[in-house]
């Protein structure tokens, strides 16, 4: 997947001879590391390379504009040979690239590998079809020929040679439509409900005349999308030799709900992107009829279309997995396929304080884009994005990307080291402080990637200790705990060398390598102690290039094209270490090929087969016996998404479900006995969400009906892209973008940020479900130590408690049928494990706060009665947490007893000088008994309305205990609270405790006034000046602000009652005179 980092780099272009009539840069293209850029008067060449160089250039004169017309649609032939221009006047203009010996000098020792090119006119010549009232569409082309959409909705062939073949008509009404639906509205805004079948666009027929305002060829898929400036698009068949036999370009279907404005398609995946006027982009899968996947817009992010406008265009990445989306208004977004958010140039805060048009003042914070998106590319290797502004000509901006390409393909990736790989660089994820995820920039040695840029490859060991990386050529290893490169010693070693796959095999790095001379593959074996040929281990011919390459203990899985599957066994002779260099022998243990129409396969991954414990003691095998065993099925994703178990014996694959990204398979992965993930069989995301599949209960532990796979309620923000698992922490790793501002740069610096998202709870509760209440215990005590683990436990109770009370709420609307006694509730059982630990006591009370009162008795049937937890946390002096049980206490038990206990709680608080707390408990004493009443009889009310005061501080009008308010409501239980606060107060004047005092009285709300006026001659006296100054100077030490202020506080209530021995005390301490 791909993640911006760093600053956006700008390249500067050249500006033309005349101001243009369209401000606007009118063609864009990346091709094998070079882009063209051509304007209304100018071509340039660049390099897309590591060093982006401009290579060449054109400008026009001003007599050719003026005679010919500036540029207004360009198109580069494939092989980069050819550029084809077609101006306003309707001349074409065809021009040659040429590459020169002269070569680029970038500094540094080596070559740089960059000439320069010349860029010549070969043909000028009038189009046939010169007419003023004409407008075109963009060029398409394959090497022979090239296409062109005009207004009257006809289609003009031209060779690259400059042969005009005339216009033809196509016929977009004939094309299938049988499906078509009879209802226009039915896509609506693309947020159909299920999947509308393609062909259901509105009835009326496309009218000849209707002009093509754009083409799109997919050659690999013979396709050709057709848009109209109604916003109908249709697809059309092309013939296999391409574009050269025009007759056969045939209608097929009708796609798109009626308002699209440009599109684009990503050939590996079969997956159409269609922008429309709303600013949505929507999803066709093409092999599945071209019906509607799903839409993505930035209206779920508080965006309207009139801030966007309309989508200006849409570039997938090179391995189909995302796609960039540019709106005609304003900024950028990248998408993954499952439709989370990657990136984005738009700023989250003040969502629309400004007009998107208006162009902010240049000491504001600039945002990139902000007069929107014109034109964008991927770099062939997907590092970088090139985006041309709305209305701009004198710059192209590349912003950089990282890519973790999780498991897919021939490169094996631990989901214990989670990396991201730009073109020089790694960003590793470090979690080794598990209280905050950090990402590490590790940039490569720069001896090694100025030869060998861009990076293409990167492995981690098993247990995420090592990495190896390999660029254009070589090898080069990393250690994560030394911070130490390794690198081949010969350098001539390392040009031989063309990896296409990197796998770990323990200590041992598999390297798939590509032979140029004899175009053939091959897999050698390096020690990760030396890299160098003297102690290659092995070297293995491989019949043709490997399409998925997977490793488990000593077996390696190989699969070639069209399905072949080989697993070779690996068997080293001799121990391997730092001096000795044993035999490595290979041997094929089974070759499978299996014949199906699927899409081909993105990873494969073993599925170690796993004996029960109880198993493998009864039959007396050992544990290294099994181990030797070789895996008997294993896990596929294809290109499209689907996720399939295919068991090795017999061929056969079964389907487990579709729409996903990636997957990660735990079971059998680690050694350790602190992994909290064994019980689980592998992990997926996508469209979904996060997904866990356990193993079935069943006879056969891979038994496939009862695969269970539960919560995918497990969601990711869509914000946050899975990278891999963190097993001792029950953790998923992510990541989502930050931005960070600064004053002396134009645009943000974007900052890949890792999130980390528990799923403990999920894996407790799966265990929970099967009874197995054991292994469930086993792993909370594993994870007892982990930051989050409180929170998990809430989780967990919370979903368990949640699920019960729906199922009571359905049970209630079916008939009533007697409740079954004997097994306990899943409710029981998750409070049973939660006991084990002293959390439970804050974890059940806090559970009880996020749900509705009307449950709470259900709950604390399960958990226990709510006054014993009062009392156990009472015993243990938890007083906040006992406190929080006075609520639930007031609504199971009544008022009294929620009384007397918050009674015994003022108490032990006031002892233990907790007065924020004490004054919560005076608060709510003061209005239970008035306050209880009204919410009993309001039973409609989920719970008491004091609710609101004792959680959160109130800001309501806290009431003092003056005089007024004691007469009206003499109660026995206000008398209560007004003895122990005044007996509190006494204890706290007679040891002169005054910072105390001062933080009670503010906490509580005590009326000091009062107290002092009838206290003057009992625990408030000073015997004379001079002890009374020393004793009140040592209380009050006041060097320091706090005391000062507390010394401020009493002198001001002293003043307000006359208390002279007080004030003169007191204002000597703070030196006022002036009192």
């Amino acid at each position: 997947m791909y993640m911006a980092y760093g600053w956006p780099q700008v390249i500067p272009l050249e500006q033309g001879l005349c101001p243009s009539s369209q401000q606007r840069i009118i063609y864009f293209k990346v091709i094998n590391r070079l882009f063209l850029v051509v304007s209304p008067s100018t071509l340039e060449l660049w390099s897309s390379s590591q060093h982006k160089v401009r290579l060449g250039k054109y400008k026009r004169h001003a007599d050719s504009l003026e005679r010919e017309g500036e540029n207004l649609q360009a198109v580069w032939s494939p092989d980069t040979k050819l550029i084809a221009i077609l101006t306003t006047s309707f001349f074409l203009h065809i021009f040659k690239v040429q590459f020169s010996e002269k070569r680029i000098q970038i500094g540094g020792k080596q070559p740089s590998g960059l000439f320069l090119a010349n860029i010549t006119l070969v043909l000028s010549e009038q189009v046939p079809f010169a007419d003023k009232e004409l407008t075109v569409s963009n060029f398409v082309s394959d090497n022979k020929h090239m296409l062109l959409g005009l207004s009257n909705g006809s289609l003009y062939s031209i060779s690259w040679k400059g042969e005009f073949y005339g216009a033809f008509e196509i016929d977009p009404n004939s094309c299938d439509s049988s499906d078509t639906s009879t209802s226009p509205n039915s896509l609506g805004n693309g947020f159909a409900s299920g999947r509308a079948p393609a062909g259901s666009v509105s009835n009326h027929n496309i009218t000849r005349k209707t002009a093509i305002v754009q083409l799109e060829l997919c050659l690999l898929m013979r396709l050709l999308f057709v848009l109209y400036s109604d916003g109908q698009l249709v697809s059309f068949s092309v013939s296999k030799r391409g574009l050269k036999q025009v007759e056969y370009i045939k209608p097929e279907k009708k796609l798109g709900s009626d308002d699209a404005v440009c599109t684009s398609v990503a050939s590996d995946q079969q997956i159409l992107a269609v922008g429309t006027r709303k600013g949505v982009v929507e999803l066709y899968d093409l092999a599945e009829s071209a019906s509607l996947i799903r839409s993505v817009s930035l209206s779920d992010w508080g965006y309207s279309m009139d801030e966007t406008g309309p989508v200006s265009c849409i570039a997938w990445t090179p391995d189909n997995s995302a796609f960039a989306v540019g709106w005609k208004l304003r900024g950028l977004t990248v998408w993954s396929v499952s439709g989370c958010r990657l990136m984005s140039t738009i700023r989250q805060n003040g969502l629309s304080v400004s007009s998107p048009k208006v162009k902010p003042n240049q000491d504001c914070k600039y945002e990139a884009l902000m007069n929107g998106t014109s034109l964008m590319q991927w770099d062939e290797y997907g590092y970088k994005l090139y985006v041309i502004e709305e209305e701009s000509l004198e710059r192209v901006i590349a912003f950089s990307f990282g890519k973790c390409c999780l498991s897919r393909g021939v490169s094996g990736m631990t989901y214990v080291r989670q990396v991201i790989y730009g073109e020089d660089r790694l960003l590793v994820v470090q979690s080794e402080d598990m209280d905050e995820l950090r990402i590490l920039h590790l940039n490569l040695p720069v001896s090694y990637i100025s030869q060998n840029w861009p990076v293409q490859h990167v492995a981690a060991s098993k247990d995420g200790m090592h990495l190896a990386v390999a660029g254009l050529h070589g090898l080069i290893l990393y250690d994560i705990q030394l911070k130490k490169w390794r690198v081949f010693g010969d350098i001539t070693q390392e040009q031989k060398i063309q990896c296409k796959g990197l796998l770990w095999l323990g200590k041992i790095v598999v390297v798939c390598n590509y032979i140029d001379s004899s175009n053939t593959y091959e897999l050698l074996f390096y020690p990760r102690y030396h890299l160098d040929q003297s102690s290659l281990l092995c070297r293995k011919p491989l019949l043709s290039k490997p399409m998925v390459m997977d490793v488990y203990k000593d077996h390696i899985l190989v699969t070639y094209r069209p399905f072949d599957v080989h697993i070779f066994h690996v068997r080293l002779l001799g121990e391997l270490t730092h001096s000795s260099t044993p035999d490595l022998q290979l041997s094929t243990v089974r070759e499978l090929s299996i014949m199906t129409a699927k899409s081909h396969p993105a990873a494969m991954r073993f599925i170690p087969d796993r004996l029960p414990r109880e198993l493998a003691s009864d039959n007396h095998i050992s544990s290294s016996e099994f181990l030797d065993t070789q895996p008997a099925r294993c896990l596929i994703l294809r290109i499209n998404g689907e996720l399939s178990l295919l068991d090795l014996d017999d061929g056969r694959e079964r389907e487990l479900t579709d729409s996903v990204e990636l997957f990660w398979v735990t079971c059998g992965q680690s050694e350790e006995k602190a992994s909290l993930i064994e019980e689980v069989s592998w992990l997926d995301y996508g469209h979904r969400g996060m997904q866990v599949w356990y193993p079935s209960p069943g006879a056969d532990p891979f038994k496939q009906e009862d695969f269970l796979q539960l919560d995918p309620e497990l969601e990711f923000d869509r914000e946050v892209y899975p990278l891999g698992l963190l097993p001792n922490a029950g953790v998923v790793v992510g990541v989502s973008q930050r931005m960070s501002f600064s004053a002396c740069t134009e645009f943000p610096c974007f900052e890949p940020s890792p999130q980390a998202q528990t799923i403990l709870h999920c894996l407790l509760r799966h265990l929970l479900q099967r009874d197995k209440t054991e292994e469930a215990l086993r792993l909370a005590q594993l994870s007892a130590e982990k930051p989050h683990f409180s929170h998990c436990l809430e989780l967990l109770l919370f979903t368990v408690f949640d699920a019960e009370v729906s199922r009571q709420n359905a049970n209630k609307k079916q008939v009533s049928g007697p409740k079954h006694a004997g097994n306990c509730s899943p409710l029981e059982k998750t409070c049973d494990l939660i006991r084990n630990f002293s959390e439970y006591l804050d974890v059940v009370v806090s559970v009880a706060r996020k749900t509705d009162g009307r449950y709470w008795a259900d709950l604390f049937s399960a958990a226990g009665r709510s006054t014993e937890l009062f009392e156990e946390c009472f015993q243990r002096r938890w007083y906040r947490t006992a406190a929080c049980y006075i609520l639930v206490i007031a609504k199971l038990e009544g008022p009294a007893v929620s009384q007397y206990c918050a009674l015994r709680l003022l108490q032990a608080t006031l002892d233990e000088s907790l007065y924020d707390l004490a004054g919560e408990l005076v608060r709510f004493l003061l209005r239970s008994g008035k306050e209880y009443d009204q919410a009993s009889t309001d039973s409609e009310r989920p719970s008491p309305r004091f609710l609101g005061y004792f959680l959160f501080r109130s800001s309501y009008n806290k009431p003092s205990l003056d005089k007024s308010n004691s007469l009206k409501e003499q109660s026995a239980h206000i008398a209560s609270v007004k003895s122990i606060l005044e007996s509190h107060a006494s204890y706290l004047m007679s040891g002169k405790e005054l910072s105390k005092l001062v933080a009670f009285v503010k906490g509580t709300q005590f009326d000091l006034v009062e107290y002092l006026q009838r206290e003057r001659y009992g625990s408030a006296r000073l015997e004379n000046f001079a002890s009374g100054l020393e004793l009140i100077g040592q209380k009050l030490q006041m060097g320091m602000l706090q005391s000062r202020l507390d010394a401020e506080f009493l002198l001001a209530h002293m003043c307000s009652v006359k208390f002279k021995e007080w004030i003169v005390v007191l204002a000597t301490l703070l030196r006022r005179a002036e009192v």
